[in-house]
């Protein structure tokens, strides 16, 4: 005699394995100039889950780095950040993005110059729209000349090619990684020690 289907599944669901749920995360878009810098100063903060780049903020689906290079496509090279809010809270990790690069040059990161390194942060939501904007207020404390920042909904995400993620340590050799990469992120981890020594940092 078969059992009632109903039993066979009240049996399975009591006696197979609980599943985990999986790690609740979200994302948030920013710009901040060469997308080699701020990839690899995302990879320092605890909580961050994945940190990719890629492209956004302008008209070409698909765009290539060598597009997006000239200028005329009208997008930012970016990073997306997956991140863990229990670990690393949204203020924290916009507070970061402040110390990351330098947000009152407008579309101009050192040598590094075009819209394509301008500083933005996409939003994809009314609440990301208000941390950002609230973060930008407090930044602006700690700077002379006012800060330019875009705060600009989020359109499509284009990730870069495969030889630009996590570009740093695949690339120590590289001449700009050398120059200008390494060099910010030791000064980025010199001021995570300091703030990790202060309460309340």
């Amino acid at each position: 005699m078969r059992l009632p289907t109903l039993f066979l599944a009240c049996f399975a669901l009591l006696f197979s394995p609980m599943q985990a749920d999986p790690k609740k995360t979200d994302t948030v878009v920013l710009a901040g100039g060469c997308f080699w810098c701020v990839e690899a100063a995302y990879r320092l903060l605890p909580g961050v889950v994945a940190v990719t780049s890629g492209y956004t903020g302008g008209q070409k689906a698909h765009p290539t780095y060598q597009e997006v290079c000239s200028g005329t496509t009208g997008h930012a090279e970016a990073t997306r950040i997956e991140y863990d809010p229990a670990v690393l809270p949204l203020e924290k990790l916009l507070a970061f993005f402040w110390k990351v690069h330098d947000p009152t040059t407008l579309n101009r990161q050192g040598a590094d110059e075009g819209t394509q390194y301008r500083s933005a942060i996409f939003y994809r939501s009314v609440e990301q729209k208000l941390a950002a904007e609230k973060s930008r207020t407090a930044a602006q404390a700690g700077f002379d000349s006012p800060i330019v920042t875009e705060i600009v909904p989020l359109a499509e995400f284009w990730p870069a090619e495969d030889y630009h993620q996590n570009y740093l340590p695949n690339n120590p050799d590289n001449r700009y990684c050398q120059l200008v990469v390494r060099p910010k992120i030791e000064k980025l981890k010199k001021v995570l020690a300091e703030e990790a020594k202060t309460p309340g940092k």
